[in-house]
């Protein structure tokens, strides 16, 4: 039994990679127009429930005001009137308190990678984040040690460069039945825990070796999205994909600290990933 993919040509990859970095762009800083709906439906507390408050502190800068200095911003929400993740938090304070809080969303499920930010210290996506209930402060900050654009929204140009550079896309001549690439299921089994990625770059921005080799350290993100290739038991770039890890800082500036792995809000394991790439690379003659 096997399974059949088409090969995604290189062209079609770059214009999806372009595509994809244009749509999370999409941050306005503009009122949602559903703001005064939102308001007029959340103005009356649930039927027998007391306000339950919780401040939320944001980090805000306006790059309309270089000289004002980045600073965090309280915003008190009540929870009552509110959903469970975070991402909703930030969205009715846009709506209902301030229209210029600018941020990253899309799909609200764990899919698109749009929201990842810091909070409370921990790299994560809003949509996935509970809020803590309990008495305190939640704190959001843009990802670590990243350019920033305004507010909680980072500059991705370098993540989708480094991304772009690892040729994320199927290399392989034609099969000679004219037909599909056919796969094995074992074959196939050795891709999970890789092709979830949705380049949130949390797991990069929690690296130490990226924040101070960013500029040719690949990191956990596309050194796992370059692995997945490699195993990839269709393609045959392999040698070649191997040759560009061969200096010493694309790949081996990871000091196996597995910060990326435990910040995954996917779950995946990007140091495990690496290291089977070191392993590989090292036995291979």
């Amino acid at each position: 039994m096997s399974f059949s993919l088409r090969a995604t040509p290189s062209s079609l990859a770059t214009r999806s990679l372009i595509r994809s970095q244009a749509w999370r762009s999409v941050s306005s800083s503009a009122p949602s127009k559903y703001a005064q709906a939102s308001k007029d439906q959340s103005s009356a507390p649930p039927a027998g429930k007391q306000p339950l408050m919780k401040t939320f502190k944001i980090y805000r800068w306006n790059p309309d005001e270089p000289s004002k200095k980045p600073y965090l911003q309280s915003y008190s929400v009540d929870l009552n009137q509110c959903g469970p993740m975070v991402l909703d938090a930030i969205i009715k304070i846009k709506n209902e308190m301030d229209p210029t809080l600018t941020f990253r969303r899309s799909c609200r499920e764990g899919i698109c990678g749009s929201c990842a930010m810091n909070i409370d210290g921990q790299n994560t996506l809003a949509c996935l984040c509970r809020i803590d209930r309990a008495a305190g402060e939640t704190k959001l900050y843009p990802l670590p040690h990243m350019y920033i654009v305004k507010d909680l929204v980072p500059d991705m140009t370098q993540f989708y460069k480094q991304y772009k550079s690892i040729e994320p896309w199927l290399q392989a001549d034609p099969p000679a039945d004219g037909k599909e690439h056919r796969q094995s299921i074992a074959d196939r089994a050795k891709l999970d825990g890789m092709y979830e990625c949705i380049l949130c770059a949390c797991c990069s921005t929690s690296c130490p070796s990226y924040w101070w080799n960013q500029d040719r350290y690949l990191g956990p993100a596309s050194l796992m999205a370059a692995y997945r290739w490699m195993a990839d038991s269709r393609d045959q770039a392999g040698f070649a994909r191997k040759e560009k890890m061969q200096n010493e800082l694309s790949m081996y500036r990871c000091h196996t600290i597995f910060n990326c792995s435990r910040t995954c809000p996917k779950g995946l394991n990007p140091g495990k990933a690496i290291a089977q790439m070191k392993y590989e690379m090292a036995t291979e003659g």
